[in-house]
This record gives C-alpha cells, sequence and structure tokens, in this order.
C-alpha cells in the first residue's frame, strides 16, 4: 500500500484539504462565491426590473399609438365632414349664383322684350300716321284737311301707345 501511487496522491489531498482548513481557504472561497451568488442575484433583480419598466413602457407607447390612432381617425373624420359641409355649401351658393344669374338674364329679355314691341308699336304708330296723313291729304283740301290730320295724329299715336 506504501507504493502505490494512489495512496500517496490521497495523503496529499488530505494533508492539502487539512493546510487549507488551517488557514481558512474554506471560508474565504465561501465568502467568494457567497459574494458571487449576491453579485448574480442583484443581476438577476436588476433584469427582473428592467423587464417590468420595459414592459410597461411598451404597454403606455402602444396606449398612445391607439390614442394617437383614434385621434388621427377622427381628424379624418372631421375633414371628411368639413370637405362634405363645403362641396354642398359650395353647390348650393353655386345653385343660388345661377338661378340669379338666369332671372336677370330672363328679365333682361323681358325688357328687351317690352322695349321692342315698344318700339314696333312706335314704329307702327309713326307709319299709320304717316299713311293716314297721306291718304288724308289727298282726299281733304284745305284748312279742314290740315286739322284732322293733325287731330288724328295725335289720337292715333295715344291710342297704339
Amino acid at each position: 500500500m506504501l507504493h502505490e501511487a494512489e495512496f500517496w496522491v490521497a495523503v496529499a489531498f488530505v494533508l492539502m484539504l487539512a493546510i487549507f482548513g488551517y488557514f481558512g481557504v474554506h471560508r474565504t472561497i465561501a465568502a467568494a462565491l457567497d459574494n458571487r451568488s449576491a453579485r448574480i442575484r442583484k443581476e438577476l433583480d436588476d433584469a427582473r426590473r428592467l423587464k417590468e419598466e420595459a414592459q410597461s413602457l411598451v404597454a403606455e407607447y402602444r396606449a398612445r399609438r391607439q390614442s394617437a390612432e383614434r385621434e388621427a381617425q377622427e381628424i379624418v373624420a372631421a375633414a371628411k365632414a368639413d370637405a362634405e359641409r363645403i362641396a354642398v355649401e359650395a353647390k348650393a351658393k353655386m345653385e343660388d349664383f345661377v338661378a340669379r344669374r338666369t332671372k336677370s338674364a330672363e328679365n333682361k329679355i323681358a325688357q328687351a322684350e317690352t322695349q321692342a314691341v315698344a318700339d314696333v308699336r312706335a314704329a307702327a304708330a309713326e307709319a299709320v300716321a304717316t299713311a293716314a296723313a297721306s291718304v288724308l291729304s289727298q282726299t281733304v283740301k284745305g284748312d279742314v284737311a290740315n286739322g284732322l290730320i293733325e287731330k288724328s295724329i295725335k289720337e292715333l299715336g295715344s291710342k297704339l301707345n
């Protein structure tokens, strides 16, 4: 047994453990492991906290995005309603304008028609008066003729107008 390598390896291992125990290496190793586990625990807690913060930020940004989308939809709907209202108003104004212009044109046409009728009547009255004067002057002579002509012209002009 003393000549076997395994025996001397076991003895050296036990001696090494005894020396480490005497100098307190096990306490140093345990403290290092405790410090490492505390650091890992702290990092895990920080990671968990950061994950929760990130999730809350994601939820907040989603809510903001949904709010912005709703607001954008409301703005688009309001713009469409305004455009429709403006189009209806413009159509009504255009129809009113066309109606007023049509009425104005009809009034001008009626006035022109009335004026044309009056002009035709005046021209006809003048032509009739001239013709009557010519006929009477050829058939009636003297002062009587002149008096009848003037009287007929005055009456004819007032009757035709």
